[in-house]
């Protein structure tokens, strides 16, 4: 009952902390007097001869769901990098988006837009294959730079700060961390070998008895 009563405790807390999270999220923002520069961004554009075009308006909706934005605080983007132990400067890579597939399907495309996109295969940070969709006319798309501006910044809360705060240095501090995320998000058992393994090529009798699959077998050849 003791230990009981201490899960129940532990996630209380956490709701709390949810409902914090939800309130400093939901403050709002308010004008930053005066704006600021931080860094210049660097996103995509339709080319001079697209943008005059008669079909301005249907690569702009394309555009508007694959661009995407960089930060540097060079206005060139260089990066340095290290070569048999010289370091040397290259321009930063930026492309357009390459959706997945459940990620596609969700961003509202039009018949005649999917017709603009081919599939590829890719292994993802896991280690996974995942298909994705690239564009396959990007060279109607430029890279411009403009100074990153600031004027407005996120609201605070110094009470919703200070109950936060007080909240994590309580779980941090007493080491309830892990035993909350087996009470929210249960013991998750991870197979490194079934994780890796390509869709494509998955054995589906593995993991399955013997009687199983001989009945399978007998379904198929009747």
């Amino acid at each position: 009952m003791q230990y009981e009563d201490f899960d129940k405790q532990l996630l209380k807390i956490n709701r709390r902390q949810k409902e914090l999270y939800h309130q400093r999220r939901n403050l709002g923002w308010e004008p930053l007097i005066p704006p600021v520069q931080i860094g210049w961004k660097r996103f995509f554009v339709l080319r001079e001869d697209v943008a005059t075009g008669k079909h301005k308006e249907f690569f702009e909706n394309i555009l508007r769901k694959i661009n995407t934005c960089d930060w540097s605080h060079r206005k060139d983007f260089m990066v340095k990098y290290r070569r048999f132990g010289t370091k040397k400067y290259r321009e930063k890579k930026q492309s357009l988006l390459r959706p997945a597939e459940w990620t596609f399907n969700r961003m509202d495309f039009t018949e005649d837009e999917k017709r603009f996109f081919y599939e590829v295969w890719e292994t993802d940070c896991r280690n996974e294959m995942v298909k994705r969709y690239v564009f396959s006319e990007p060279w109607r798309f430029v890279l411009r730079v403009r100074p990153n501006i600031i004027d407005q910044v996120k609201k605070r809360d110094a009470l919703i700060e200070k109950e936060i705060q007080q909240i994590w240095n309580y779980l941090r501090r007493n080491r309830y961390c892990r035993r909350l995320d087996k009470l929210t998000y249960g013991t998750v058992h991870w197979s490194l070998r079934d994780h890796n393994e390509d869709p494509r090529e998955k054995n589906f009798l593995k993991n399955k008895p013997i009687p199983e699959i001989l009945d399978e077998l007998a379904d198929e050849l009747l």
